[in-house]
């Protein structure tokens, strides 16, 4: 027994009848696409990490340490 109750005759009886419907060709320029596609989302994925980091680098370098001090207003005190 294959994946979930399939043998791999009929695995290999699918694929036939897949090559047949679309050919070689076609399958071929499926597979380059889903590829690039694939390669292209990992290669965001990365800069978007670098550009997350580089912005969190960047706001550390505007903190600015104080301390929070709260006055009073004059008109509330009446």
């Amino acid at each position: 027994m294959g994946f979930g109750g399939i043998s791999i005759w009929q695995l290999l009886i699918i694929l036939a009848i897949v090559l047949v419907l679309f050919g070689t060709k076609r399958l071929r320029n499926i597979g380059s696409d889903l590829g690039g596609a694939f390669k292209g989302f990992k290669s965001a994925m990365k800069d978007e990490k670098k550009d997350e980091s580089e912005k969190l680098e960047k706001a550390d370098e505007k903190v600015i340490d104080g301390e929070a001090v709260r006055e009073e207003n004059k008109d509330n005190n009446k």
